[in-house]
């Protein structure tokens, strides 16, 4: 949340204790009518704003003052007795004026009701359980803004820690992407420097993708199949004929839905890395398609793992893609993916709702 915002928010909070103050105090003149007043009918408004100010600065004390100091610090019992102490002092202070109050009126000529009322306990009774109303009520609404407060930095914290998360991850991907780029034209340069100087053509278009938008949160879907277009015709450049390549990419250049940038490259990278045998016949299936808001990237190919000795990768691609998966569509994407022993393929299959 920025400052002005919080400015915004605390301008609004003030104006709405204004408004609220000035209705509890304006409350005691709604008795008057249209045909003027009498001065009984002033004494009393007079006596009813005295204890509706007792009844504010009780709230504003705890609200202000005590609440933050002690029941935020765990001073649960100090808090307590100070306001048994404010309590008997606002009870006494407010009891003094209203005998004043009455003794003044007495001294103009007015005269007690010839019928007695209830005794004052009474009244001390309702003024003090009025008093304790408004402390809870001042505790509960100062206690609930408390809770909003601390719940809106958790969620700013956790907001920080998922950027910082995603950026560590970005971070890690595309270093672990190049090193796979790297050691596929260092392959070709062994028996076709031709092909490997056209794979170095290939790499510098990916890598304006990958230096540059690859840094924004999210991509157009668009970039990223030509992205993953280019990238594939990287890869057949090394490709033998023993490999069978069939890929389906329904995207088109000028798609604007929003994907975040790399999310599928791992899963295709994964299917060149594992899917191809120098002696034994070998497929790779690559599928990019959007229906309704949904975006699937399906890869099958020939299941041929990788060796101890085989120094084409470091093999954290597809955990940091999870990782990022988790942290950027946690609950919107689907990822579904098997080796057939059998028939010695790997299927894989994500489908993320943009």
């Amino acid at each position: 949340m920025t400052k002005l915002q919080k400015s915004k928010i605390q301008l609004i909070e003030i104006l709405i204790h204004i408004i609220i103050c000035s209705i509890v105090l304006a409350f005691p003149f709604l008795i008057f009518n249209k045909e003027g007043y009498s001065e009984r009918m002033l004494h009393h408004a007079k006596e009813m704003t005295v204890m509706q100010l007792a009844f504010i600065a009780i709230f504003y004390i705890n609200y202000l003052v005590l609440i933050p100091k002690l029941i935020f610090r765990n001073k649960t019992g100090q808090y307590i007795l100070i306001n048994m102490a404010l309590l008997l002092i606002m009870l006494f202070g407010t009891h003094l004026w209203q005998e004043f109050n009455i003794n003044l009126m007495l001294e103009k000529g007015f005269t007690r009701p010839l019928k007695k009322g209830p005794p004052k306990w009474i009244f001390t009774i309702r003024d003090a359980s009025t008093m304790i109303m408004v402390i809870c009520v001042s505790v509960a609404i100062r206690m609930s803004k408390k809770w909003i407060q601390t719940e809106s930095a958790r969620r700013e914290a956790e907001k920080s820690k998922t950027e910082a998360e995603l950026k560590n991850l970005r971070a890690q991907i595309n270093p672990h992407f190049l090193l796979n780029t790297l050691n596929n034209i260092y392959a070709l340069i062994a028996f076709n420097t031709d092909k490997a100087q056209q794979a170095v053509q290939e790499l510098s278009r990916l890598l304006r993708y990958v230096l540059y938008d690859n840094q924004q949160t999210t991509v157009s879907l668009g970039k990223e199949a030509e992205f993953i277009k280019n990238y594939i015709e990287l890869m057949k450049i090394r490709l033998a004929d023993n490999v069978k390549l069939q890929t389906e990419i329904d995207i088109d250049k000028d798609n604007r839905t929003q994907i975040a940038p790399l999310i599928f490259i791992s899963f295709i990278e994964n299917s060149f890395k594992h899917g191809i045998s120098p002696t034994e016949d070998s497929f790779i299936k690559i599928e990019l398609s959007e229906d309704n808001g949904y975006v699937t990237c399906h890869t099958e190919n020939t299941n041929y793992p990788k060796s101890d000795k085989d120094k084409s990768g470091s093999g954290i691609g597809l955990e940091q893609v999870k990782k990022r998966l988790e942290l950027l569509y946690k609950d919107r994407y689907k990822w579904v993916h098997k080796v057939d022993k059998e028939k010695n393929t790997y299927v894989s299959t994500l489908t993320i709702k943009a």
